[in-house]
């Protein structure tokens, strides 16, 4: 069996650019656990969403993101010998989108590292979130290296995931805070954690909500020749 597009199958390493446990977890969901190498960005600085207001804009800065993780992380793997005669790369992030009174769309990212994060994800549940849909966002870079060669090919996919969070959150908001689930992730709950007992409904990919969508991972990496393409 070989890969879409003439691309030959191969068992390449595939380097992980994210600090993330839940985007390791879903990897080895498929693939095994001594082919994924964990390689995250030297900074975790990276480009806010700050002034955004349009989805499109917001789309865009993502993949501006996605595309700074990807290059900083190809930048360390090309100088690693075991990675001398090819691998793969999956880089992503994820945002949630909703809408303030004026209908302007608002990009929440992770809780502030500070004392004051519970009061933040405290006002986001009471003023963005509670009884409200919004959108999760995940940008996915895969890229196939061949150093040797200098080969480099890359694909991209964003997806979006609409969540309903439950209008009664008082109940449970203080026990969430007190888990400290909330920290690093972003919209400040977790869905695949304690976070679920605030969602009433997912409309689309769930492990997009996670943070990283496997449909669309899986078929960047058959597309490169990571996996093999599923039978019909």
């Amino acid at each position: 069996m070989t890969a879409t597009k003439g691309i030959p199958l191969t068992s390449w390493p595939v380097v992980v650019a994210s600090r993330s446990p839940r985007r390791l977890e879903l990897l080895q969901t498929f693939l095994p656990e001594d082919r994924l190498i964990v390689c995250p960005p030297n900074s975790a600085d990276e480009a806010g969403f700050e002034g955004l207001t349009a989805q499109d804009q917001i789309e865009q800065r993502l993949r501006e993101i996605v595309r700074a993780k990807q290059q900083t992380v190809l930048k360390q793997c090309v100088e690693r010998k075991e990675l001398a005669s090819g691998f793969f790369l999956i880089a992503a992030d994820t945002t949630v989108l909703v809408h303030d009174r004026q209908d302007r769309i608002v990009a929440l990212g992770n809780p502030p590292d500070s004392d004051d994060w519970q009061q933040t994800v405290r006002d986001w549940f009471h003023e963005w979130l509670a009884g409200r849909p919004h959108l999760v966002l995940t940008g996915v870079s895969a890229l196939r290296s061949n150093p040797s060669t200098g080969e480099i090919r890359e694909a991209f996919r964003i997806a979006t995931t609409t969540v309903t969070v439950r209008a009664d959150v008082d109940p449970w908001l203080d026990w969430y805070l007190a888990t400290g689930e909330s920290r690093g992730k972003a919209g400040g709950y977790a869905v695949q954690g304690a976070g679920s007992v605030f969602v009433t409904s997912i409309e689309g990919s769930y492990s997009n909500v996670v943070g990283l969508p496997l449909e669309n991972t899986v078929e960047m990496l058959c597309e490169l020749g990571a996996i093999p393409v599923p039978v019909p």
